[in-house]
């Protein structure tokens, strides 16, 4: 029989609403499995915390604990590899963020840009530390157990339906940055439970969970919604499953 599974949602950065998070759910066993969605770096302010923390997890959890693949990270992977200054520059993607807290400097003002000398190691991604680039490239895209289908966006449309993860083409970036209301709205099959589009952006006429709170977790008729904007003013959302039990950082 399969043991609790947890799901939690984009973090980007907060590591404070991480540990608080944590500390709220019960006593995990080694049945257990916590799940993250992925967008660990980026917008808020302890990217580099965040990273360690989850790469230390295994250690200090008798559960098991998969990290998922987000676009953020696979964006910084493409930055490394080929460069994408179209990523790196706009602010609202956080990646100044991210480089101060590897760098340990402090951390900047929502408009400040950088300095010369950070806008080089930006378009580079040079700051990271070659394990954690190493770590960003064995990150899964998708997880799959008796409960649900994990994945950071959500499901590709195919031309019979809906595809599977295992079904989308390599590299499944599709799994990683669509935002298909298409998928939101009329996807039937296994649970999935999903990240990267905030929950205030899903349709909340067909959540089932506090619809009158946009910002909340959203729970469609087959599909769960875990990005509750942590790291740029919310806070993270953790479901375990099958209790359908809903846990929270804020409060």
């Amino acid at each position: 029989m399969s043991g609790r599974t947890f799901a939690i949602g984009d973090i980007h950065g907060d590591v404070l609403a991480l540990r608080k998070l944590l500390g709220r759910l019960p006593p995990l066993g080694a049945a257990d499995t916590l799940v993250f969605l992925g967008d660990y770096v980026n917008r808020g302010p302890h990217s580099a915390e965040v990273v360690q923390l989850l790469r230390a997890l295994p250690r200090l959890t008798p559960a098991r604990v998969v990290t998922l693949r987000g676009n953020h990270e696979d964006a910084w992977l493409e930055i490394i590899d080929h460069g994408w200054p179209e990523f790196v520059l706009p602010r609202r993607y956080g990646c100044l963020e991210s480089l101060r807290s590897f760098e340990g400097r402090p951390v900047p003002q929502p408009e400040e840009m950088p300095d010369e000398r950070e806008l080089s190691r930006l378009m580079r991604g040079a700051f990271f530390p070659r394990d954690v680039v190493g770590w960003m490239r064995a990150l899964p895209y998708f997880h799959e157990d008796a409960h649900a289908i994990y994945v950071h966006a959500g499901l590709p449309l195919g031309p019979s339906g809906f595809l599977h993860p295992a079904q989308v083409d390599a590299p499944p970036r599709a799994l990683l940055w669509l935002r298909d209301q298409t998928f939101f709205r009329e996807y039937r099959g296994k649970l999935v439970v999903f990240g990267h589009t905030s929950t205030e952006l899903l349709p909340p006429e067909l959540s089932s969970y506090t619809p009158e709170d946009p910002a909340d977790l959203w729970a469609g008729p087959c599909t769960v919604g875990l990005d509750t904007r942590c790291g740029r003013g919310g806070f993270l959302t953790a479901l375990e499953l099958p209790a359908r039990l809903v846990y929270e950082s804020r409060g």
